[in-house]
């Protein structure tokens, strides 16, 4: 049975047909694309026409770095990031326990809090945080989720106190008399999250299955997403079980490229022992590279610089890994035709990942892999050429931009801040890159990294003009971002990522003409279906 769809704007992404009228499926592939007249020539008795009315049709959307299985649990927790005061933070959390009717003893969970919102910029801490409860175990993830705060009742239950020792790669803050007062970053997380009660498979699903429906929304069809240790007390071998039910039970409407965090050379060498491999899946959950997290982030000062932070001097960030460490995980991957997916936001966590990298490359060059960045935001002249050079895919993420332009000059000065968040010199470069959002640290609203990219503005058209704007980029650059790019990202081009013949039918349809509008409308820019195979899994037409 053919499905028509005719009377559209199709946006094919393919150079020598960049715009046609309609598209024919038949059993989830494309089967042609071009006039309404040839198309119709494939209707049969039980053709269905589906009219797009002059809309805009784009390939199916593709988020290249994001964490499906955290947005879902971020769903069922509080959401903290629309709060703007210590006040306000406390009010909400209180708000939870009692409108969920929380008993004493159960933990409490929220995310999204940004101390560079509140009226005084400062982290919440235990004794914050002791004032909703000191009945409940609290634990509040910053937006990034690089730091967390938590409360006496949790350091009780988690066993830590001032005797506890500083963990390599993350760091456990103290108050002025040597106490722990709430605060962990990177790496120290972890001992929080193995106090928390441990999920079960079916609720994990049903979490998963939520944040699906969120990505639907926005017209994703494809994520490549980081999930395999966002669980607390599950292991990956659960978090990939879950997905494979999903599967099997038909539940999954969007298509998962699985980037592998296995944090350790244990995990690492586990994954490969129990059986699993890069590309093992199918074409709706598919494992992929190993993701490592060298660095934390620029807002709660954990991106790993060369020269320390502009307002915190002497403080230069969080690095997870020594050298050796990295360069090990790196080339066991790479031996193994294991791509990795590394995140680095400072300048010299990234001049770290390149050094693997190369290392790996040199020793084994005949592996088919596709080393990737995930963030790149500080860079210099010399990364910006590292990613050409050392052919690398630069995961990036426009929307970091909303908030990221109205702190970074502050974090590292004004000149240094020119060479960052260059999308364009990278483009330019002829780097591969793929765009995404890094949900939830950001909603996976496309239309705003679209904007954000287009007019380097915040999402309240802040600067006039834009911020760096010599390094604006075209509508359809961005729009390739998250579409072609992405899909390259994952060993997918020849699949995925344009209107063509023999490509899976997923499609995209918008309520406005993005190419058309003013860039300062793109934002408000809504989806009208989400189609997946060929079946509109959101929306209508």
């Amino acid at each position: 049975m053919y499905k028509i769809f005719i009377n559209g704007k199709i946006a094919t992404m393919e150079k020598n047909m960049p715009l046609v009228e309609a598209v024919v499926v038949s059993k989830g592939k494309i089967v042609y694309v071009g006039s309404n007249e040839e198309a119709l020539k494939h209707q049969e008795s039980d053709s269905l026409i589906a009219d797009l009315k002059g809309r805009l049709m784009v390939p199916g959307l593709i988020d290249s770095h994001m964490h499906l299985l955290n947005l879902g649990c971020s769903m069922q927790n509080i959401d903290l990031s629309g709060v703007r005061s210590m006040k306000e933070l406390k009010a909400s959390i209180s708000g939870f326990i009692k409108d969920h009717d929380i008993e004493p003893g159960q933990w409490v969970l929220g995310r999204g809090w940004n101390q560079d919102y509140f009226d005084v910029k400062v982290f919440p801490d235990r004794y914050d945080l002791d004032e909703v409860s000191e009945d409940h175990p609290i634990m509040i993830t910053r937006a990034c989720g690089h730091a967390v705060a938590v409360n006496s009742k949790a350091l009780e239950l988690c066993g830590i106190d001032r005797n506890t020792k500083q963990v390599e790669g993350g760091a456990i803050d103290l108050d002025d008399a040597g106490e722990p007062n709430g605060i962990f970053r990177e790496n120290a997380i972890s001992m929080v999250d193995e106090a928390i009660p441990k999920a079960d498979i079916e609720t994990i699903k049903e979490m998963l299955i939520s944040a699906q429906e969120k990505a639907l929304s926005f017209g994703i069809t494809s994520v490549q997403s980081d999930d395999l240790q966002s669980a607390p007390g599950l292991g990956f071998e659960e978090v990939i079980q879950a997905y494979k039910e999903l599967a099997a039970e038909g539940r999954m409407k969007i298509r998962l490229y699985e980037q592998c965090l296995l944090p350790t050379m244990e995990e690492l060498r586990s994954f490969f022992d129990k059986g699993y491999y890069p590309g093992w899946g199918d074409r709706v959950f598919k494992l992929g590279p190993l993701k490592l997290v060298t660095d934390g982030s620029l807002g709660a000062r954990t991106a790993y610089m060369t020269l320390p932070y502009e307002d915190a001097p002497g403080t230069y960030g969080i690095c997870t890994y020594s050298q050796g460490e990295l360069d090990e995980l790196v080339a066991y991957a790479h031996e193994r035709n294991m791509s990795t997916a590394i995140h680095c936001i400072g300048d010299k966590a990234m001049y770290m990942a390149f050094d693997s990298i190369d290392k790996a490359k040199n020793n084994m060059p005949d592996k088919h892999v596709r080393h990737s960045i995930v963030h790149c935001q500080i860079t210099d002249e010399k990364l910006l050429d590292k990613f050409k050079e050392s052919d690398v895919i630069a995961h990036v993420q426009p929307i970091f931009l909303d908030y990221d332009l109205h702190i970074v000059e502050d974090r590292i000065g004004t000149e240094r801040a020119k060479r960052t968040y260059n999308w364009k010199s990278l483009i330019d470069r002829g780097v591969h890159t793929a765009f995404g959002s890094d949900c939830p640290v950001e909603p996976c609203n496309v239309m705003h990294g679209i904007y954000a990219a287009v007019t380097r503005k915040d999402l309240r058209g802040y600067p006039t003009g834009g911020w760096l704007p010599e390094q604006k980029i075209s509508v359809e650059e961005a729009l390739y971002g998250f579409t072609m790019g992405a899909a390259y990202a994952s060993f997918e081009e020849d699949i995925k990522g344009s209107v063509k013949a023999g490509k899976l039918a997923d499609f995209t349809v918008l309520s406005e003409d993005i190419f058309e509008i003013e860039p300062d409308k793109i934002k408000n820019v809504e989806v009208a279906a989400t189609i997946l195979n060929g079946e509109i899994m959101w929306g209508s037409l």
